[in-house]
């Protein structure tokens, strides 16, 4: 008996050893549309004038909130998915984070059981506490049993509190609190700011970019925590430290990547360009919008907002011209979403106005006023199964076939098409490089 205890403790020492401490927070809501990357954004800034590191993560296939979310806390945003990232990468990003930050920061997907996984599975196997916002608009009473609710309805998930958003009145705040059953915390309540508030449109937020006033409007919504509990640090997690997860084999050494980076290509996860150096290649960004031609060994066209520029990206000739030149000497191109849209000859925005495009692959494609693709997805190449998301609002007539088609994650059915004429690789895919490191060299190979 006295050696088995002695070998726990060891044993816990040595776990404890290869872990590391940080204050976290998953921040949760009821639905979407309630004010997450507001409030996430809000805090990031409040700790980060205070002087604080603080690591900010969003969960799920997002590239648009964590634009904002990176505006506010001074650092890039990465993905959090226990699918498409996986767990071992995951846990791995949270573990270094954890030895830098004074706070991290996670924000869920949409509501805090929505979805699979979701953020309630993450937030349990990760061990980090959640708080859960709530909008408690038209709401009194009825607000402490929809957040007795959230708190009970899965056993073993750690919530810290709710959070009361738009609240509008003084008196407003006093109704909610009086109906707050004891066994739920209620972290703080947040009045409407307007001016507080992120602009949108039909793929989400708009780009941070785009809003000249963003860092007007974070510092308003930071303002507005005042001296609730929310302001103050949480307590710290625990985060394992993961298994040795290895470096990528070079197998991009030498090449020379151009990827498209404007106003009209912006939909890239940061960790896709992490990978692609750790296999070897050199980046170099540049504009479809703004340059006259591009000269590399590949070229990665990015998702993005290309129907609100159609004209500029139509009448930008030699910028057509650069790229169908490097296709026809033999240079892969590898292009998402967006960026296939670019390819085709022609785009039709949302109000009826079609432009030419660079017509390197057969078709036309038309913005529609709801979303024709969204869910999870992988693809499998011979290299390995990659793993993404599809979300988009157009439609694409093409006389191509398509080389593959992804696999959904819902119901395990075919899904979006992978095409490859000549040197073109494309899809409506949104891919996350880091899930299959050799098959994402592929996409850029010869």
């Amino acid at each position: 008996m006295l050696n088995q205890r002695w070998r726990s403790t060891i044993l816990s020492s040595n776990r404890s050893a290869g872990a590391r401490h940080c204050p976290a927070w998953l921040l949760a809501a009821s639905a979407s549309g309630q004010g997450k990357t507001t409030l996430v954004a809000a805090l990031a800034r409040h700790h980060r004038n205070q002087g604080r590191r603080v690591r900010v993560f969003k969960m799920g296939p997002d590239f648009l909130d964590p634009m904002i979310l990176e505006q506010a806390a001074g650092t890039a945003v990465e993905c959090l998915d226990l699918w498409m990232v996986g767990e071992a990468q995951s846990r791995h990003k949270l573990y270094q984070a954890a030895g830098s930050a004074d706070l991290i920061l996670i924000e869920g997907a949409m509501g805090l059981f929505d979805g699979d996984p979701s953020s309630a599975v993450l937030a349990e196997r990760f061990g980090v506490p959640v708080a859960v916002l709530i909008d408690a608009s038209g709401m009194g009473q009825t607000f402490g049993a929809l957040a007795l609710g959230l708190a009970r309805y899965r056993t073993g998930l750690p919530v810290a509190g709710v959070i009361a958003n738009r609240v509008a009145s003084a008196r407003h705040a006093e109704l909610l609190a009086a109906g707050m059953p004891p066994e739920v915390t209620l972290l703080g309540t947040l009045p409407r700011v307007a001016e507080a508030q992120l602009p949108r449109r039909h793929l989400g937020l708009i780009q941070a970019v785009e809003i000249a006033d963003l860092h007007q409007r974070i510092e308003a919504a930071a303002a507005a925590l005042g001296d609730s509990a929310l302001a103050r640090l949480p307590a710290p997690v625990r985060f394992v430290a993961p298994p040795d997860l290895g470096a990528p084999p070079p197998l991009l050494r030498g090449c020379r990547i151009a990827v498209a980076r404007d106003a009209a290509f912006s939909f890239i996860y940061p960790e896709n360009l992490d990978l692609l150096r750790a296999l070897g290649a050199e980046l170099r960004e540049f504009s479809p919008l703004a340059d006259s031609g591009i000269s590399a060994d590949a070229i990665y066209l990015p998702g993005g907002y290309p129907e609100l520029h159609l004209q500029r990206l139509a009448s930008s000739q030699s910028m057509k011209s650069s790229l169908r030149d490097h296709a026809r000497a033999g240079r892969p191109i590898y292009a998402e979403c967006g960026g296939m849209l670019y390819l085709l000859e022609s785009l039709t925005d949302g109000t009826g106005e079609r432009g030419e495009m660079v017509g390197l692959l057969p078709g036309h494609a038309c913005l529609m006023p709801r979303l024709a693709g969204l869910g999870l997805e992988s693809l499998c190449l011979p290299r390995g199964e990659l793993r993404g998301h599809t979300f988009h609002h157009s439609v694409m007539e093409t006389s191509m076939r398509p080389l593959l088609r992804g696999r959904r994650r819902a119901d395990g059915q075919a899904g979006e098409s992978f095409f490859a004429l000549g040197s073109v690789r494309a899809t409506y895919l949104h891919l996350y490089f880091p899930s299959a490191p050799a098959a994402a060299a592929s996409l850029f190979m010869p």
